[in-house]
């Protein structure tokens, strides 16, 4: 009886563990989103001002300019 409880013990410290890295989980994603979001709402306005259409540019194709 006592490795029973032991192990149901051991099942409850694993369920609670991988619930807490769950959570850690979707915390980072909900914080990586607000910070796209805000960084995208900067973008539309100070991309109109001093930097003009220079800038930073979404996605991996306009890393680049195209050779002459």
């Amino acid at each position: 009886m006592f490795e029973y409880e032991l192990q149901k013990i051991r099942v409850a410290e694993l369920i609670r563990s991988a619930e807490r890295e769950r959570l850690v989980r979707e915390v980072r994603a909900a914080r990586r989103e607000a910070r796209r979001q805000a960084g995208r709402r900067a973008g539309r306005t100070a991309g109109d001002t001093a930097q003009g259409p220079e800038g930073r540019q979404d996605g991996p194709g306009d890393r680049f300019v195209r050779a002459a």
